[in-house]
């Protein structure tokens, strides 16, 4: 096989293309984590709360009005708690911008020399680091772009919506609460249903939760199903000692 020469890069030819490397993870998790993550929490507290009021001996129309609540409730916190949570975050961060802004128009050539601290701190070299600093200070939206995500690890055209955030929180929440309520909703009378869709659900969800961690599908999924199961045991014993006292 003829070896392959590579050709040297000459000034003032396109800049190479370096191949993006695809074999990494979403460390972020990107939406599937907060999708996933909501869902799970409204399976598991939904179905603790209903398995809680099984074990209390309730009927099953006590145990649908429960379960209707106990969706209502939890999805309207996770999302006003969400939106709460972001929106301040999201304020924090625009008020930082804003005295990063402030600064650069004061003190142009110190915020220069800061940046350029920033990459000969990483190891550049002085010369290089301030040059490199002066042409990304050279337009002022640039300057602003590249100190907030040097110095605040933000970038500034994208910030998280809180009205997205709250939105997702409701639906997913919502999403994964109607599951343990949803056999009971076409008839159900007994738990059995309900538990048996619910811990198939929790298996689900936490398989899924394996793309965004180095767990296996399968551990990641047991290991779900049996904190769901015991949360909800834990209130089903709850419910049938409390249940009996108050009979």
């Amino acid at each position: 096989m003829a070896a392959t020469i590579a050709q040297p890069f000459v000034s003032g030819d396109p800049a190479p293309r370096v191949p993006a490397e695809g074999h990494h993870r979403d460390v972020n998790g990107g939406w599937l984590r907060p999708a996933v993550f909501g869902a799970m929490d409204g399976l598991v507290s939904n179905f603790a709360l209903m398995t809680g009021v099984v074990g209390g001996a309730a009927s099953p129309g006590t145990v649908i009005i429960t379960g209707l609540a106990g969706l209502a409730a939890g999805a309207c916190s996770m999302a006003a708690g969400e939106y709460t949570s972001v929106a301040s975050q999201r304020e924090l961060v625009e008020a930082e911008i804003e005295a990063e802004r402030l600064e650069l128009s004061r003190n142009p050539q110190g915020e220069l020399a800061e940046l350029a601290g920033l990459y000969v701190a990483r190891g550049v070299d002085p010369e290089l680091a301030h040059e490199v600093a002066r042409q990304l200070s050279a337009d002022p939206e640039q300057a602003l772009e590249t100190h907030a995500r040097e110095e605040l690890g933000v970038d500034p055209h994208d910030l998280p919506s809180p009205m997205v955030a709250a939105v997702s929180s409701f639906t997913c929440f919502a999403l994964g609460a109607l599951l343990p309520l949803l056999p009971y909703l076409l008839g159900a009378t007994t738990v059995a249903p309900a538990l048996l869709l619910s811990l198939a659900g929790l298996f689900l969800c936490g398989a899924v939760v394996a793309r965004v961690t180095a767990r296996t599908w399968w551990f990641s999924g047991l290991r779900q199903l049996v904190l769901g199961g015991a949360a909800a045991a834990v209130t089903y014993g709850l419910g049938a000692l409390i249940g009996g006292q108050l009979g």
